[in-house]
């Protein structure tokens, strides 16, 4: 499990049969062989670290679903090392499996903020509420506002510069997360209305 707090921005080093390497510096301190990362939000496991740089296998599945794919030796990802149970959990409960990508559509300076609108698939719009959280290329951001098929949140100055959301383009491809909270609700909901009707209300002493 992360956050969506982005510990650093890491440069990628390289990109070939799967492998993906990158050279990060905070999030080196305690990482080790096994341990989960998320980059640009999209949980990964470390397979080897060495002189500054960290490897992982990418599954060709994962390189298609994400913007993993289309990253170039030199690119910056956000890098964040798996929660601790003794730590904070500064943002909300993100898993680092990307339900789908979206595309930016305008970007608005709203003073020292960007306001960024970011086009969603069905599947992850009808899981998305103003004011809730939406997980983009790994780091956690509060909806601001949103419509059918699309949704907006606003960049505060430190994430524009502690990450790599503050470099977006229109037309850029990111990653989405969804709140897993909203999927286990929707889930529970949809059995749970299903079975709730007059006679479970009769034997249960509630008619």
């Amino acid at each position: 499990m992360f956050s969506g707090i982005v510990e650093e921005i890491g440069v990628v080093v390289s990109l070939s049969h799967s492998r993906l390497i990158v050279r990060a510096r905070v999030i080196m301190v305690d990482l080790k062989p096994g341990d989960s990362i998320a980059v640009n939000g999209v949980c990964l496991t470390a397979t080897e670290i060495i002189d500054g740089v960290f490897k992982a296998n990418v599954m060709p599945e994962t390189l298609r679903r994400t913007n993993l794919g289309e990253l170039r030796p030199g690119d910056q990802v956000n890098l964040e090392r798996a929660l601790t149970l003794s730590g904070r959990i500064g943002g909300h409960l993100v898993q680092g499996h990307i339900d789908a990508t979206g595309t930016v559509n305008k970007i608005i300076q709203d003073g020292d903020a960007k306001l960024m609108t970011i086009s969603a698939p069905p599947e992850v719009m009808r899981y998305i509420v103003e004011k809730g959280f939406i997980t983009v290329d790994g780091l956690s951001l509060t909806v601001t506002n949103l419509a059918e098929h699309h949704f907006s949140v606003s960049l505060v100055a430190f994430s524009q510069s502690h990450t790599t959301i503050g470099g977006k383009q229109e037309g850029d491809r990111l990653n989405l997360e969804a709140d897993i909270i909203a999927k286990y609700v929707e889930k529970f909901t949809s059995k749970k209305t299903a079975s709730i009707n007059e006679a479970f209300l009769t034997e249960h002493g509630f008619a």
